[in-house]
């Protein structure tokens, strides 16, 4: 079994459905979700958008290697009517990535282990450090928490509240 911390976040359509959604989906699609941390409203990272992010990583376990994982995670964003475009970063309804697979690093043609910007973040180590404080980047070899207080991105993170 492959212990894995995906992120996940998105910024359109009706954003508390959506994250009920593509936690069912990943439950049964990628592997079981074992942790979800709270999640977090952030603005839009890279680009400008009038919709902030909703945002939160997950601890799963799954069978499945790192290309076939990221291959699966490209079928779940399809479902949300995700297009991979030449834009980097854009509006969206669901985001999936791939954080840490295990504790390993390795890089392919298509995929970076552990994900290269996890430190610049603040979306990401917010909640990232709420379920995983002392977890340690493979490379860096700092904790989730360690990151967190090094981070310069100053971006206003907020726990949503859902009823």
């Amino acid at each position: 079994m492959h212990k894995v911390y995906l992120g996940i976040g998105g910024n359109i359509g009706n954003k508390e459905q959506n994250f009920k959604k593509v936690l069912d989906l990943i439950d049964k699609e990628l592997g079981k979700i074992l942790i979800a941390s709270s999640i977090y409203e952030a603005p839009p990272w890279g680009f400008h958008s009038e919709d902030a992010f909703w945002n939160q990583v997950i601890y799963i376990e799954t069978i499945l290697e790192a290309e076939e994982l990221l291959w699966r995670i490209h079928g779940v964003e399809e479902k949300f009517g995700r297009v991979r475009e030449k834009e980097r970063y854009s509006s969206r309804e669901m985001d999936i990535d791939i954080l840490y697979f295990n504790e390993e690093y390795f890089e392919t043609k298509t995929l970076i282990i552990p994900h290269p910007r996890i430190h610049e973040r603040k979306f990401v180590l917010v909640p990232l450090a709420e379920i995983a404080p002392n977890f340690k980047h493979p490379l860096r070899r700092l904790t989730s928490i360690e990151m967190l207080e090094a981070c310069r991105d100053d971006s206003i993170i907020k726990k949503v509240v859902i009823n």
